[in-house]
C-alpha cells in the first residue's frame, strides 16, 4: 500500500478537478478501512493505492487536468505504474483508448481500459429528463408509489477494442437496441 500507512487500510483517490467528486468520497469514507481522499495534484496521486475517476463532464476533466499539468501524470499512474483505477461515466471515457461521439477536434484521454466508449450514446444532455417510474415488486401488495426516474445523457460501452485483452474486460450487461423499449440483459 503505496499511500497508507501499514494496518490502516487502504487510500483512495477521486480526481477532483470537476464533477461529482465529492459523492464518491461520502460513499468510499462510509466503509470500513478505506480514507478517500480528493486528488488535484501530482503529490496527491503520488499518495494514494487506487484512484477513482468521477463522473462529470469529461471535456472539462480533460482540459483541467492539461491545464494543471496533472494529466500526464495520470497515464503514468494508469499505463506504467498499473495502478488500480476505476472510471464512472465521464471517468470511463477518460479511461477508454477508443472513444465514439468526441468533441470537435477531439479530446484527451488518459486511456489504459482496452474498450470502444461512446461519449454521448443516449443523447446530448438537452436530451435528459426526469419521469416517474411504475415498479411492481413480487410480494407487494397494491401499486407502488412511483419511483422518480432521472434519465441523463450517458456513455455507453460498444466493445472491445482488441481480442488479445478481451479476457479481461468481462461485460455484466448487454444492451439490445433492436427493440425500442431498449431490453437489458445481465449475468
Amino acid at each position: 500500500m503505496s499511500g497508507s500507512d501499514p494496518g490502516v487500510g487502504v487510500r483512495i483517490g477521486v480526481l477532483a478537478l470537476q464533477g461529482a467528486f465529492h459523492e464518491h468520497i461520502v460513499a468510499l469514507s462510509s466503509l470500513p478501512g478505506v480514507t478517500a481522499v480528493p486528488v488535484r495534484t501530482a503529490k496527491e496521486l503520488e499518495n494514494v493505492d487506487g484512484l477513482i475517476l468521477p463522473g462529470g463532464e469529461s471535456t472539462a476533466i480533460a482540459l483541467i487536468g492539461q491545464g494543471t499539468g496533472l494529466f500526464e501524470e495520470l497515464r503514468r499512474w494508469v499505463h506504467q505504474d498499473s495502478k488500480p483505477t476505476w472510471g464512472t461515466c465521464a471517468g470511463c471515457i477518460m479511461m477508454a483508448n477508443n472513444v465514439h461521439g468526441q468533441k470537435e477536434g477531439g479530446q484527451q484521454l488518459v486511456g489504459g481500459m482496452d474498450i470502444i466508449a461512446h461519449r454521448n450514446f443516449f443523447g446530448r444532455q438537452m436530451n435528459s429528463f426526469e419521469m416517474p417510474i411504475h415498479i411492481s415488486l413480487p410480494d407487494q401488495e397494491g401499486p407502488a408509489p412511483p419511483f422518480p426516474g432521472v434519465f441523463i445523457r450517458a456513455p455507453a460501452i460498444l466493445g472491445i477494442s482488441s481480442s488479445d485483452k478481451a479476457g479481461k474486460v468481462v461485460p455484466l450487461c448487454m444492451l439490445s437496441l433492436n427493440t425500442s423499449t431498449l431490453p437489458l440483459t445481465c449475468r
